[in-house]
């Protein structure tokens, strides 16, 4: 179908067009007018809300959340809210309201969730663009009914807010209330491990310092061992060489040896003198054989001694050694197992110090959720309350016009195509050629008067189509 055929079905079928596009615009207009006035109040909300995890304690900004406006949109047209909305309002307590739920579902149900839905029908929630403010509108016949139900759905909303933020509060609370007391427990038990170990290895102080006076102790114990075994050493050297007096240090030196052999020097000087005065029966040549005889025996004594006391003291020295050998092992097992002691004595500690930090935090978190769970702040605040408006806001009357005109007008077009497929007629040469399948040789057609008066359509209709002249039955 080309352009000009449309038209001219168009020009042909403008009655039909026109009468459709009337009977339209006066329904849209009747209907309107059966409407009756209803008024639309709206109340503002501004969402200042903060994410924060009642688990980790992190803060995020709402608006950073996906889908955060979404969600609040949600939760205000949700039915829960309705619900406060009616029991706030009080609407399931009117005897008429009742009656009126009554005739309209026949008893079935709930009054309440009937109000619910009613109201979520006439709410409108739009929120504002680039912003943290919802506007929430609702429409009745009533303007004070109206602005009541706007201002209550915005009430209902900031205490589910609460609600919503307190009630998650609550079980975490609840879940580190348990856990802040099993890790009181943990603390508990790590620190009686603590004091029964400390009891058993009689550690009266925690600090390091007595491991540190008994490794000084072993360190002195050790300097003494080194000494004393010099000191043995030393103390077998001159008692092997104590076995041969004459050439021995200790006996040469000692002052009691020099003035025996210097006696014995001066008696074996008298007795020489005397041998060779006297004879050997001759009374001073005995005396003098008796008198060297005598200092030989107490210088041979006193060698004796001198060399016995040199033994004694190599042994005492090597008994001083195994003493001081046997203490510094005693001394050195006590380091040692003080040093174990002190490990698992720091082992406990640790666990001690990771359970008291880990029963910290969870006691301050306790606290902070206790105070969140408690917290009845709301973080939507209400911008503008809504009032009750005093120009209705429907029905409107031009824009019913408008799309009843729009309505008409494709719904007429329409029924004229409709009629011109089911009574096809012969309006253009085109027409003779797809219907009949015949070429056009030529065409008579007639043009009546003109019209001083002429409208546009006339004269567009007389310029694009000829009168018809042939008519297919």
């Amino acid at each position: 179908m080309s352009v000009q055929q449309f038209f001219l079905i168009l020009f042909a079928r403008k009655k039909t067009i026109v009468g459709t596009l009337l009977v339209v615009v006066a329904l849209a207009v009747g209907f309107c007018l059966m409407q009756g006035k209803t008024y639309k109040a709206t109340a503002s909300v501004l969402l200042n809300y903060k994410g924060v995890d009642p688990l980790t304690g992190m803060t995020m900004p709402g608006q950073l959340l996906p889908g955060y406006m979404a969600t609040q949109i949600d939760i205000i047209g949700s039915k829960n809210v309705a619900l406060r909305v009616v029991d706030a309002l009080r609407l399931a307590d009117n005897a008429a309201v009742v009656e009126q739920f009554r005739a309209a579902t026949g008893g079935r149900g709930s009054a309440r969730d009937w109000l619910a839905e009613l109201l979520l029908r006439k709410l409108e929630v739009v929120p504002a663009r680039e912003s943290s403010v919802v506007e929430i509108s609702f429409k009745g016949a009533d303007p004070a009914f109206a602005a009541a139900v706007a201002n209550a759905f915005a009430d209902a909303y900031q205490r589910i807010t609460v609600q919503l933020k307190t009630d998650p509060a609550k079980k975490t609370a609840a879940y580190f209330n348990d856990q802040t007391r099993q890790l009181r427990d943990d603390l508990e038990a790590a620190q009686a491990r603590l004091s029964r170990y400390q009891q058993e290895k009689g550690i009266v102080s925690l600090d390091n310092s007595r491991a540190d006076v008994e490794l000084a102790r072993l360190n002195d114990l050790s300097a003494q061992l080194v000494a004393a075994q010099t000191a043995a050493m030393e103390g077998d050297s001159r008692r092997s060489a104590a076995g041969t007096p004459l050439t021995s240090p200790d006996v040469a030196n000692n002052a009691l040896i020099q003035t025996m052999r210097t006696n014995v020097a001066v008696a074996e000087g008298r007795f020489a003198d005397t041998s060779q005065r006297y004879g050997p029966n001759h009374p001073q040549y005995r005396a003098a054989r008796a008198e060297l005889d005598k200092v030989r025996a107490e210088l041979n004594a006193a060698l004796a001694t001198v060399s016995g006391s040199v033994g004694a003291n190599a042994q005492v020295l090597r008994q001083r050694e195994a003493e001081l050998r046997d203490a510094v092992a005693r001394q050195k097992a006590k380091v040692l197992e003080m040093n174990r002691a002190h490990d698992e004595l720091g082992a406990l500690l640790k666990d001690l110090d990771s359970a008291q930090r880990a029963f910290d935090a969870a006691a301050q978190r306790l606290s902070q959720t206790r105070i969140e769970a408690q917290s009845e702040q709301s973080d939507v605040a209400l911008l503008n309350p809504a009032v009750a408006p005093t120009e209705p806001s429907g029905p409107r009357m031009l824009l019913g016009a408008l799309v009843g005109f729009l309505a008409g007008t494709v719904l007429g077009v329409g029924l004229a195509l409709s009629l011109e497929l089911a009574d096809r007629r012969v309006r253009a040469d085109r027409d003779v050629t797809d219907i009949v399948g015949l070429p056009v040789l030529g065409t008579i057609a007639w043009t009546g008067p003109r019209r001083r008066r002429a409208g546009r359509m006339g004269g567009l209709a007389a310029r694009l189509a000829p009168r018809r002249l042939l008519r297919l039955n």
